[in-house]
């Protein structure tokens, strides 16, 4: 019964936010829907994009969301999005891991896939934006998956993947040639 009526008061909190005209009004309204709702709600992923300006508030937000709700695979990827909004992407990257743990999901693998990709650390990232194309991440996944494996040494592997993703675009035979010219072509110093 408790439950059901926070859940209610919750649910009403955010579609007053949602009717706000100002945005310190829905902010608020925001935060009391945070306060009282038993499960995650869209209320802390709109919450944090209303604190956009102050970008540690909004990860403060973030951080109650992913304690409180510690085994829902959202929170932990709105407190990976908060990270990386402070420039924290170790702590971001834990937090898209810890959403991957919970739950198979495209946008998190790829998200720790391109901060393992940014740190160098290629393998890693191949590694994940593959298991962003199993888990449904689409084209995208497979041609980020593919030159994180040219950055990684393995051409084999990445033409295999090139060839794949190839199948699934729109013209992709020419548009793969021109993904394997930009990886010959030597870069320039400077």
């Amino acid at each position: 019964m408790l439950r059901s009526l926070r859940q209610f008061l919750a649910d009403f909190s955010g579609r007053r936010a949602d009717a706000s005209r100002s945005p310190r009004g829905a902010m608020r309204w925001h935060r009391l829907a945070c306060a009282m709702t038993p499960t995650f709600v869209p209320s802390f992923w709109q919450l944090v994009e209303l604190l956009k300006e102050d970008r540690w508030a909004a990860r403060a937000v973030a951080q109650r969301a992913a304690e409180r709700f510690p085994d829902n695979a959202d929170a932990w990827m709105l407190l990976g999005r908060a990270w990386l909004g402070v420039y924290r992407h170790q702590e971001a990257l834990a937090s898209f891991e810890q959403a991957l743990v919970l739950q198979e999901r495209p946008d998190a693998a790829l998200a720790a896939g391109q901060i393992y990709r940014r740190s160098g650390q290629f393998p890693e990232a191949a590694a994940r934006f593959a298991r962003a194309y199993a888990a449904g991440g689409g084209p995208e996944a497979l041609l980020q998956n593919a030159e994180a494996l040219f950055e990684a040494g393995d051409a084999h592997a990445a033409d295999e993947a090139l060839a794949l993703w190839a199948t699934q675009v729109e013209d992709g035979e020419s548009q793969a040639r021109a993904v394997r010219a930009k990886r010959t072509t030597p870069r320039r110093a400077g």
